[in-house]
């Protein structure tokens, strides 16, 4: 499935939607964090994500891109 490129504060926006919530930020590096399940996560703030990068954080997220995509298009 191909990933859209969208960038890092998309991104830390859909994962928000998805439950998790902002740690800390240092640079431009975002961390989130989700209790339950534990999960926690480093977002790149760049003007556009690596399709790599991105479906690495998907993975880390523990959601699917099926889920993903369908966040990211309920919060554009």
């Amino acid at each position: 499935m191909t990933l859209p490129a969208i960038s890092g504060k998309q991104c830390v926006r859909v994962l928000e939607s998805a439950g998790f919530t902002l740690l800390r930020q240092k640079g431009s590096h975002i961390v989130l964090r989700k209790s339950e399940p534990f999960h926690q996560l480093v977002v790149p703030e760049h003007k556009e994500l690596d399709r790599g990068t991105l479906r690495a954080i998907i993975r880390q997220s523990g959601l699917s891109i099926e889920e993903f995509l369908k966040i990211l298009s309920k919060t554009k």
